[in-house]
């Protein structure tokens, strides 16, 4: 946890979120409510899968697994809060509990950025370097590589929310959003921010953009593999292991780069919340649907686990 040693005379913020909406919130309210339990449900259902179809115990899935349970930590620190604000009058939140929320959403936040550069590289061992593949991508090194991820995810949002942190809070205490982020939190500091914002401008070039410049590397590689290979149907069959990871890497580095990879006078505006929903509520879920609706062999191993009949190939 990061450090609270500062000198402020604010002691609680106020998270305005969606307080012009008026009497909509209730409506809001069930919208999250019912996409907070799909979110459970769904990651829940990927890692059940996992867990119990040995088919699946390779290290595309462990990591598949692990990403699950990452991204249900992520939305269980935004979005439980979210609910209960959107049925109260006060929307206070204590300054501890701010720094509390703000350094658990910037670890798994992190953390997933890193983890989903691993499933990349996971990738690009598996279709250039398919016969070495299990010597490769072996337990110890998976282990390592998720451990990794992990740490340094929760080491950068240690730095980042120290830096944040140690900032006089002595003035406004409004948050402009629905939930302790850092824009939001750093507008509202009684002092010149500038170098801190750069080097938290630094980390999340760090977080966004090396993850997934490194992603793009691994997949120029996979295409020209890919490419190579003399079948049609080879060659869908690359691609098509290939086009879940993508589809979640766009959107969830596309929708960071909007909120954490802009100039100072475009942030912390009104749109972010639709952009803050779109990574905190929408690519949580998204992530289990496209692995499980775009997978064949998900889709199979959840049949089997419910009991479903399997159709299998006639030779």
């Amino acid at each position: 946890m990061p450090s609270l040693n500062r000198t402020a005379v604010v002691k609680q913020f106020i998270l305005v979120g969606f307080s012009s909406l008026g009497e909509l919130q209730l409506l809001l309210f069930v919208i999250f409510l019912l996409l907070y339990l799909a979110i459970l449900v769904a990651n829940a259902t990927i890692m059940v899968v996992i867990h119990f179809s040995r088919s699946l115990h390779t290290p595309m899935y462990g990591f598949l697994f692990i990403l699950s349970f990452s991204e249900s930590c992520y939305t269980f620190v935004v979005i439980p809060q979210l609910l209960v604000h959107l049925l109260s009058a006060t929307k206070m939140i204590s300054f501890v509990a701010c720094a509390t929320q703000l350094f658990f959403f910037l670890s798994f936040a992190c953390t997933n950025c890193f983890l989903i550069a691993v499933m990349g590289y996971d990738r690009y061992v598996a279709i250039c370097h398919p016969l070495r593949y299990t010597i490769i991508m072996n337990k110890r090194l998976g282990l390592g590589l998720v451990s990794l991820s992990g740490v340094t995810g929760f080491f950068i949002a240690s730095v980042a929310t120290n830096l944040i942190c140690d900032m006089p809070f002595c003035g406004p205490n409004r948050i402009n959003h629905y939930f302790c982020d850092m824009a939001p939190v750093i507008k509202l500091a009684c002092t010149d921010t500038h170098v801190k914002e750069l080097t938290l401008f630094s980390l999340s070039i760090l977080v966004i953009m090396v993850p997934f410049l490194l992603i793009l590397i691994s997949y120029g590689f996979i295409v020209n593999t890919i490419l190579k290979i003399p079948s049609a149907e080879g060659k869908r069959k690359a691609f098509a292991t290939c086009a879940s990871h993508l589809t979640v890497v766009f959107v969830h580095y596309g929708c960071a780069s909007i909120i954490y990879l802009r100039p100072k006078s475009k942030s912390a505006s009104d749109k972010d919340h639709l952009v803050a929903v779109t990574y905190t509520v929408v690519t949580p879920l998204l992530n289990p649907l496209v692995y499980s609706l775009r997978n064949q062999e998900v889709k199979t191993a959840l049949k089997r686990v419910m009991g479903m009949p399997v159709a299998t190939k006639m030779s």
